[in-house]
């Protein structure tokens, strides 16, 4: 789950500051907004993996930003309120929450409830997916890449990209949305660095620079992996 985003959304800031902490101490990539108008602008740029949604937000409410994402996302929210009542927790949970944390919360136990809800959304995913009738093996838990039976070296970089491109084959991702899964947080002028990994990614893995099969450029946007997963 090391490349997973999550965005916290709360406009505490002590509590944001604290959740960032944990969450990337756990090896998570973390965005943070303090208004449901800006968590819904990081949604729309970011599309990170799971939202932390504080309920009482200063412009638009927890349960609005919240309707708002379920109109048009399944992206996983776990919910925080000082609100204890059962009717506030089914409330939450009719809005399209996966799960719902009430103040004052533990970190610890919020971590944990991402882990939770990110394995439930992942399904069945298993950790290692080969490509090319097994070709190319991507073994998230080890953290390794495998060419015609061979490791390719890789650095943690190289690997969350290519790892982030793999796990959704196909769908084009913007330099913005890889440069928060690779380096953890939003690095505002750097979008960049991305194609210099993207090169040194394409070199490791023995690719045409002008005829690329696995790390595709998509002109004006982004990158995309190019080949579907092995059956």
């Amino acid at each position: 789950m090391g490349t997973a985003t999550i965005l916290v959304v709360d406009d505490e800031r002590k509590i944001r500051d604290t959740v960032r902490s944990y969450l990337e101490r756990e090896g998570y990539a973390v965005l943070v907004a303090d208004t449901g108008q800006r968590a819904l602008e990081a949604l729309e740029r970011a599309r990170p993996d799971l939202v932390v949604l504080d309920l009482m937000l200063p412009d638009l409410s927890g349960e609005e930003v919240a309707r708002s994402v379920r109109s048009h996302s399944d992206v996983p929210i776990i919910m925080l309120t000082a609100k204890a009542s059962e009717e506030d927790r089914v409330n939450g949970l009719r809005l399209g929450a996966d799960d719902y944390l009430v103040k004052p919360f533990s970190p610890r136990e919020l971590v944990a409830r991402v882990e939770a809800v990110l394995r439930r959304s992942a399904g069945s995913a298993t950790p290692s997916t080969s490509f090319d009738g097994g070709g190319m093996v991507i073994d998230r838990d080890a953290r390794e890449v495998r060419l015609g039976g061979e490791p390719v070296e890789l650095t943690r970089s190289e690997f969350d990209l290519l790892h982030a491109l793999a796990s959704h084959a196909g769908r084009v991702f913007s330099r913005f949305e890889l440069v928060t899964k690779v380096q953890g947080y939003d690095y505002e002028g750097y979008e960049r660095t991305i194609d210099a990994h993207v090169k040194n990614l394409r070199k490791k893995l023995g690719e045409d620079p002008k005829h690329p099969r696995y790390v595709l450029t998509v002109t004006g946007v982004g990158y995309k992996f190019g080949v579907k997963p092995d059956a």
